[in-house]
């Protein structure tokens, strides 16, 4: 039964039911699984919930007809919703950004939308860049709606899942980049007036509130879009696409120098 388990998909490959294959999968490989969904007057699961605790793995208990909408076998009152690309660690990213031919990491901040999380991904390949970076939790999953805006970016660019964006922000600029965030705060300035330093990190916020003020704190600039036609702001993968796209040209600008001494 538990292998059957194992090898069962019902069309959602990103599934694991079963309370053996969950907890298996959270003993020796927690870093494939996105979250744990628990049948909310389900028994006998404080095992996994421990398992959940000890790995840092978030778990959410909802009514036992959402898991049966989820898997439609015999799940056991449980189902790990998987990662489907591979991570890489915040180390990892950091140190490939300044080889990158766009050397800029995006930084979501709770951003929701799974449809912008991929355009976003798009994005960013399209123009060379060096990888995504978003926390754990209230992350919008990169499942199929994820993978679909994406149109395969995110199984070719780097994704860095990390427990606290702050932190890793705080090792990005120890690193030697430049940490940027997007906002239509008074403060903000225009993208296409400031100054802009290479490798760097932009921040994109929530799709309601923006970004986070303990976030916001480790941006050493906010950079704003002008708005002359009468809006106040621009969807968050709209507005992404924008400020890279200007911070493409400042970067292609910088390396001109360089390309003229060669000639």
């Amino acid at each position: 039964m538990d292998c059957e388990m194992k090898m069962q998909s019902n069309s959602a490959h990103h599934l694991t039911p079963g309370r053996k294959p969950v907890f298996e999968l959270l003993s020796s490989r927690p870093e494939v699984v996105d979250t744990i969904f628990l049948a909310e007057e389900g028994a006998g699961l404080g095992e996994i919930i421990t398992k959940c605790r000890e790995t840092g793995i978030r778990f959410r208990k909802v009514p036992r007809t959402e898991l049966d909408r989820m898997f439609t076998g015999n799940h056991q009152g449980v189902i790990a919703r998987l990662c489907q690309q591979r991570l890489v660690d915040l180390e990892e990213l950091i140190s490939g950004a300044g080889s990158s031919l766009f050397p800029l990491i995006i930084a979501l901040d709770q951003v929701q939308d799974p449809g912008n999380v991929g355009t976003l991904a798009r994005t960013l390949h399209a123009l060379g860049g060096a990888g995504l970076l978003f926390p754990r939790d209230r992350a919008a999953f990169l499942g199929p709606a994820a993978a679909k805006a994406a149109a395969g970016a995110l199984d070719q660019i780097p994704l860095c899942q990390v427990v606290n964006l702050a932190r890793a922000l705080d090792a990005c600029v120890e690193a030697g980049l430049a940490v940027y965030g997007s906002g239509m705060e008074d403060d903000a300035l225009s993208v296409f007036e400031s100054t802009i330093r290479f490798p760097a990190v932009l921040v994109l916020g929530n799709e309601d509130k923006g970004i986070r003020p303990n976030v916001q704190k480790r941006c050493e600039a906010l950079l704003t879009i002008p708005m002359r036609g009468g809006f106040d702001s621009l969807n968050v993968a709209q507005a992404g696409a924008m400020i890279m796209t200007e911070m493409l040209r400042r970067q292609a600008a910088l390396s001109l120098p360089d390309i003229l001494r060669k000639i």
